[in-house]
C-alpha cells in the first residue's frame, strides 16, 4: 500500500461536533465518516481495523467449537411475537411493513432466529451441545446516538448462542464463552473488567458484562479492591450502616409545610428533618404485561432511584416519570407532597415498591398527598401497604462492600464491550424448541447468549491508547504494522531504498505502508502519529551509510539501525505480544 494511492483523509483539527477522544481521533485519522446521527461509514483504514477485530473474534469462537452462520437482518414479526419481545421492546426496534402489509423488523439481536433454526433441526440430545455464532449488522433506533462509535443506530456485532440439553451443559458452555471473551479482549489490547449486570430486554440470569474503564464511558461500575467485587451500578449493592430509630408516636401525624417541595427544604429550619429520616416518593408509569401501570417508588431521602433496577424489579419492559397532571389525578397532590400513607385508598390500582434501605424504619417523615403538608412518625411496615421490597437505589463511592467486611466501594466510569447471559429456557419454551433426552422425554433446549460489539472494541482500544499526537493502536488492531517514510521523494536514492524496503517488509509477512507522498517530512510524521501505526521507519540523510531510523509510536523512542537488519528487527517487534 502506497500512501500516495491510499484514501486516508486525515484532519488537522478536531471536528466541532466530536465530544469524546475516540470520536475525535477516529474522524481525524480518516478511519470513519458520519453519514447520519448514529450511522457511520468505515473508510479503508477503518475496514482494515474492523476486519482484524473480526478475525480475532472468529479465531476465538472457532477455538471453542463455534460454527459461523450469517442470518437475515430483516425479520418477520411472528418470530418476535412468539418470544413475547415484539410487545416487550419499545421504540428501540426498527419496525416496518412490507408491500403486503406484513409486520417486519430489523434485527437488534438474533435469539429468535437462531431458536427457530434449532427447533426445526435439532431433535435429540445426541445433537447437543451446539455453539453457533455470526458477525452481522444490527439495528437499534437509539434515541440519543452520541460519542462516535459508542452509541450507534446500526452496528456490527458478534453474537453467539449455545444450545444444551440441561443446566450443567449450559454452565460448561458459559465458562467456555467467558474464557474466550477474556482472550479476545486481551488480544485486542484492551484493559477490561468482568462485572455483574442487568440482563435487560434479553432476559436470562447470571448476566456478566465486560467493561473497559474510560472517562468517556456511560456506565458506572462499583468495585471493591479488597475482595474483587465488581458490578454495574444497575446491579450493584452495598451495606448501609444501621440507623437507630425511636418508636415515634402510635400513629402518623400530619403537619403543615408551606412551600416545602424538596428533601432539602424539609431538612432546613424550622423542620430540621435529616434526609435519611425522610421517605422519597416517586411516581412512575411502568409498562407491565403490555399495559401501563402507576407505580409509587419509595426510598430514603438521601438515596437516588436507579431506573434499571426499578424496571427489572417490576418485570416491566419500560418505565417513565409520571407527568404532573397524572400525579395529581392519581394522588391528589403535586410532587413534593407525595407519600405512601393511605395512598391506595386514593389510588387502588397503585403498586407500591419500597427500597430495602427503608426496611424496618420507624418514625419517618413523608408527604401527606396533600399540597404543603407532610406526615411524621411513619412506621413503614405499620403505615404503608408495600407490595414489593427490592434493592432499587444507586450505590455510591465509599459505601461498604456487600461481600466483605473491610471493603469500601469505588465507582468509576466505563463502557460496555461485551455481555454474556444464561438464557435458560426463556426462548425455547416460548417458541417450542425441544429435544428428546436419553430417556425419550421431551425437554426445552437450554440456551445461552453472548454478544460483542465490533465498534465497541475499536472505541475502547482508542480510548485506552492515545496521546496528544493521536492514536496508538494495539499491535493486533493496527491497520498497518509499519510505515516506511521517505523524507524526500525527489531524492532518487531515498525513493529506491524506500521501495525496496517496502517490498522486503511485505515479503517478511508484515503489513507495510509506504509514505511516498510529495509532502514535508513533518507533515508525514504527524500523519503517521495520528493514525497510530506502531512503528515508523524513516529514510533520510543517513541512507548513504546504510542507516535508517526506527521510531516506536508507543514509547516515542528512536534508534538507528542498519538497513540490512531492519526487516528482521521490525518483524520480531511486530510479532511480539500479538
Amino acid at each position: 500500500m502506497r500512501w500516495s494511492q491510499c484514501f486516508i483523509p486525515t484532519l488537522r483539527e478536531d471536528p466541532a461536533d466530536a465530544e469524546v477522544v475516540s470520536h475525535k481521533l477516529l474522524l481525524r485519522a480518516g478511519i470513519v465518516r458520519q453519514l447520519s446521527a448514529g450511522i457511520y461509514s468505515y473508510l479503508p483504514l477503518g475496514q482494515r481495523i474492523a476486519l482484524k477485530v473480526m478475525r480475532i473474534l472468529r479465531e476465538e469462537m472457532n477455538r471453542i467449537g463455534g460454527q459461523e452462520f450469517y442470518l437475515p437482518a430483516l425479520h418477520p414479526a411472528e418470530l418476535w411475537q412468539e418470544s413475547g419481545r415484539w410487545s416487550a421492546i419499545g421504540e428501540d426496534m426498527f419496525r416496518l411493513k412490507d408491500r403486503k402489509g406484513a409486520d417486519m423488523c430489523l434485527g437488534m439481536t438474533h435469539e429468535e432466529v437462531f431458536t427457530s433454526i434449532a427447533r426445526n433441526e435439532i431433535r435429540s440430545y445426541k445433537q447437543l451441545p451446539q455453539v453457533w455464532y455470526q458477525i452481522q449488522i444490527k439495528f437499534r433506533d437509539e434515541p440519543r446516538p452520541k460519542s462516535g462509535l459508542m452509541r450507534l443506530r446500526t452496528f456490527i456485532m458478534k453474537d453467539a448462542y449455545t444450545f444444551d440439553v440441561d443446566r450443567a451443559g449450559l454452565d460448561r458452555s458459559f465458562i467456555d464463552q467467558r474464557e474466550a471473551y477474556k482472550r479476545i479482549f486481551s488480544r485486542c489490547g484492551i484493559q477490561f473488567s468482568i462485572v455483574e449486570a442487568s440482563s435487560g430486554a434479553m432476559g436470562g440470569s447470571e448476566s456478566s458484562e465486560f467493561v473497559a474503564k474510560t472517562d468517556a464511558g456511560e456506565d458506572l461500575i462499583a468495585t471493591c479492591s479488597n475482595c474483587g467485587y465488581a458490578a454495574n451500578v444497575e446491579k450493584a449493592t452495598s451495606r448501609l450502616p444501621e440507623i437507630e430509630d425511636d418508636a415515634g408516636p402510635d400513629a402518623p401525624e400530619e403537619f403543615p409545610t408551606p412551600g416545602v417541595r424538596t428533601i432539602e427544604d424539609l431538612a432546613r429550619t424550622p423542620y430540621l428533618v435529616p434526609a435519611n429520616r425522610q421517605i422519597k416518593s416517586l411516581v412512575v408509569i411502568a409498562t407491565i404485561d403490555g399495559e401501563p401501570r402507576p407505580v409509587l417508588a419509595l426510598l430514603r431521602g438521601d438515596h437516588q432511584l436507579h431506573e434499571v433496577k426499578l424496571t427489572d424489579a417490576l418485570g416491566a419492559t419500560a418505565s417513565r416519570a409520571a407527568q404532573p397532571e397524572e400525579i395529581r389525578e392519581l394522588l391528589g397532590a403535586s410532587a413534593g407532597s407525595l407519600g405512601g400513607v393511605q395512598a391506595k385508598q386514593t389510588a387502588p390500582k397503585l403498586f407500591i415498591i419500597a427500597d430495602l434501605g427503608l426496611r424496618d424504619r420507624r418514625n419517618m417523615t413523608t408527604g401527606a398527598n396533600k399540597d404543603d403538608h407532610h406526615i411524621r412518625g411513619v412506621n413503614i411496615e405499620r403505615d404503608i401497604e408495600v407490595d414489593q421490597w427490592a434493592d432499587r437505589r444507586t450505590v455510591t463511592s465509599s459505601e461498604a462492600c456487600p461481600r466483605c467486611e473491610a471493603g469500601v466501594l469505588e465507582v468509576y466510569k466505563a463502557m460496555e464491550i461485551g455481555h454474556i447471559f444464561k438464557l435458560g429456557t426463556k426462548y425455547s419454551e416460548s417458541m417450542g424448541a425441544t429435544v428428546l433426552t436419553q430417556d425419550g422425554k421431551p425437554v426445552p433446549i437450554v440456551m445461552g447468549s453472548y454478544g460483542i460489539g465490533v465498534e465497541r472494541i475499536i472505541t475502547a482500544a482508542v480510548e485506552q491508547n492515545y496521546d496528544e499526537n493521536g492514536i496508538i493502536w494495539p499491535k493486533a488492531l493496527t491497520p498497518f504494522d509499519v510505515v516506511v517514510t521517505i523524507t524526500n521523494v525527489k531524492d532518487e536514492r531515498l525513493r529506491q531504498a524506500g521501495d525496496q524496503l517496502y517490498q522486503d517488509l511485505q515479503h517478511a509477512g508484515l503489513d507495510a505502508l509506504l509514505d511516498d507522498r510529495d509532502e514535508r517530512a513533518g507533515v508525514k510524521f504527524k500523519d503517521a502519529d495520528l493514525i497510530g501505526i506502531p512503528y515508523r521507519i524513516t529514510l533520510g540523510k543517513k541512507i548513504t551509510d546504510g542507516v535508517v531510523e526506527l521510531f516506536d509510536r508507543r514509547t516515542k523512542q528512536s534508534e538507528d539501525l542498519n538497513l540490512t537488519e531492519i526487516v528482521a528487527h521490525v518483524q520480531k517487534l511486530a510479532l511480539a505480544g500479538t
